[in-house]
């Protein structure tokens, strides 16, 4: 991209003696279209000179190094390593705490009374620096090795397929499909049957030693399945369940399917399971206030209807998403951040050997509106608590790559 009569070049110093150069495409999203070196330019630290770098080693010495460290690295729980780190990017960030735009009481009074020209100097010195080494937690390591959510969940039920289905279709009479079931209720009623809420000697002993994670990634599994009917008969009147049911639908659903997660849907169910259920909320032996009053004036012949009714509709499937896994994460990540967090973009910051609570903090930020970015919380918004912890191990141990931005006359 040309600014003024010179052209910007991208040297990456990998960790041996091999330099690869790299122009910028003109009016690229990533950079900016146009511009010159100057005091409004947001690329004026990639610009500093040795000079340049020697002063902003004073100033960071005497400001910065008793929080981010000798040289950058920090060794300061959830404060990050800043060497090797952007220099437009660092310097961009600093003028946002300068500006109130970013608001962190111990960067506050630090940059205050800082000039541009000093923020300037400060960013270039901690880009001149060496990154930091990659660090391999325990969670780093626990992260690596954690297996796909939905596979272990389709392996944790392999004992469920004798009785539900396979895929959680019964075709057992008496006995309920888990297909269809919004993950929040299969994993409260699992939890319900372990705790003795639900009372069923079978499923509390088949559930007791099961972990919470396994729960939730056998109700994951059960959730991604193809929906389809029980393959069980139904003896009642479907006709007049239909009639029967009319007041069920403002819980359960149009046809039976739920639009809230706490509440299941019906359609597709096994019915003898569906009337015998009926018949436990009407005698009390199951206990749901919301289903006591409607149970009670059902006798069994309209149970077995209602059952019949719902057992004949279509299940749908539900809008649950499969969860990405670290790599597939990283893998949009790094479209921005660079390949393993190393940005060649001299205005999105490097991920790769930065602390790992520093990063969780960062995509935590994100996710909530703390720190504002467009793209960033459309990203952080989809990630759970184990995507961000996860995230964060994985990038903390991959190994930094210095960057310089050298300036050449044109051809």
């Amino acid at each position: 991209m040309k600014l003024g009569a010179r052209t910007l070049f991208l040297v990456i110093f990998m960790l041996v003696s091999i330099t690869t150069s790299l122009s910028y495409s003109p009016g690229s999203a990533a950079q900016p279209a146009k511009g010159k070196p100057g005091d409004g330019d947001d690329l004026r630290a990639v610009y500093a000179t040795a000079a340049d770098v020697a002063e902003g080693k004073r100033v960071a010495e005497t400001a910065c190094a008793r929080c981010h460290g000798a040289n950058g690295i920090s060794a300061t729980k959830g404060v990050p390593h800043l060497a090797g780190q952007r220099a437009a990017y660092l310097h961009l960030q600093l003028r946002a705490y300068r500006q109130s735009a970013r608001v962190q009481s111990a960067m506050d009074g630090v940059v205050k009374f800082l000039s541009d020209d000093a923020l300037v100097k400060v960013a270039a010195y901690y880009a001149s620096l060496d990154p930091p080494r990659a660090v391999t937690t325990s969670a780093a390591k626990a992260a690596a090795s954690r297996p796909d959510p939905v596979q272990a969940g389709k392996a944790a039920a392999t004992g469920c397929a004798g009785c539900h289905g396979e895929g959680g279709i019964s075709k057992m009479p008496g006995m309920p499909s888990l297909v269809g079931l919004d993950p929040k209720y299969l994993v409260a009623a699992m939890k319900a049957y372990k705790s003795g809420q639900r009372r069923h000697d079978v499923m509390k002993s088949l559930v007791a030693n099961v972990s919470e994670a396994d729960l939730n990634n056998i109700a994951l599994y059960y959730a991604l399945q193809k929906p389809a009917r029980a393959q069980t008969p139904a003896a009642g009147d479907p006709a007049a369940g239909k009639a029967a049911a009319g007041s069920c639908a403002a819980c359960h659903g149009d046809q039976g399917v739920s639009g809230n997660p706490a509440t299941p849907s019906l359609a597709g169910q096994d019915a003898q399971y569906l009337a015998a259920t009926i018949r436990a909320y009407k005698d009390g032996s199951r206990k749901d206030e919301s289903m006591k009053g409607p149970a009670a004036a059902l006798d069994d012949r309209a149970a077995r209807d209602i059952a019949a009714f719902y057992a004949a509709q279509q299940p749908q499937p539900l809008n649950v998403r499969r969860p990405l896994t670290t790599a597939e994460w990283a893998e949009r990540c790094d479209r921005c951040h660079g390949v393993n967090g190393n940005s060649t973009d001299p205005l999105i910051p490097a991920l790769a050997a930065q602390r790992v609570e520093w990063l969780e903090q960062v995509l935590n930020a994100y996710r909530t509106g703390a720190r504002k970015s467009t793209a960033m919380a459309a990203m952080s918004a989809l990630m759970s608590e184990a995507d961000v912890k996860d995230l964060a191990a994985y990038y903390a141990r991959q190994t930094a790559r210095a960057v310089t931005y050298i300036v050449l006359p044109p051809k």
